[in-house]
């Protein structure tokens, strides 16, 4: 797929080998893994696909790591390196409590769990601004 151009392989079916492709520095996300030897057959390049809720078109600015794949809206692709700091430190308040020592109560969770979504539906509002509707 690298010799047509791809910067990566995204795909609803299985993959085998992977640890060797990510040696290959070619980014691969695959529905699951196999491990038997299967026949590929390329019969489409360029096409739409799904791959779990995801829709993913030629040319789509995707995010992809070992949680999964993600778009990212041309209108806000800027911005994303801006916004990542605020994003994270959302994520450290219920982070924190869940790594701290002692023992957690699930009310103190819940509690923790709507800041986290305040904040983060507070950022997505100042970013969505430019996304399409």
């Amino acid at each position: 797929y690298k010799a047509f151009g791809s910067a990566g392989l995204i795909t609803n079916c299985a993959g085998r080998d992977l640890e060797q492709v990510r040696a290959l520095k070619y980014p691969v996300f695959t529905g699951s893994t196999i491990c038997s030897h299967g026949y590929c057959h390329m019969l489409h390049l360029s096409l739409p696909v799904r791959v779990g809720s995801l829709m993913v078109n030629q040319g789509d600015l995707l995010h992809g790591d070992a949680n999964g794949i993600t778009n990212i809206p041309p209108e806000i692709a800027a911005e994303i390196a801006d916004v990542t700091p605020e994003f994270i430190a959302a994520e450290e308040i219920i982070m924190n409590y869940v790594k701290a020592t002692g023992s957690k109560v699930v009310s103190k969770y819940d509690e923790l769990r709507k800041e986290f979504q305040a904040a983060v539906k507070k950022l997505t509002a100042r970013v969505a601004r430019k996304a399409p509707n």
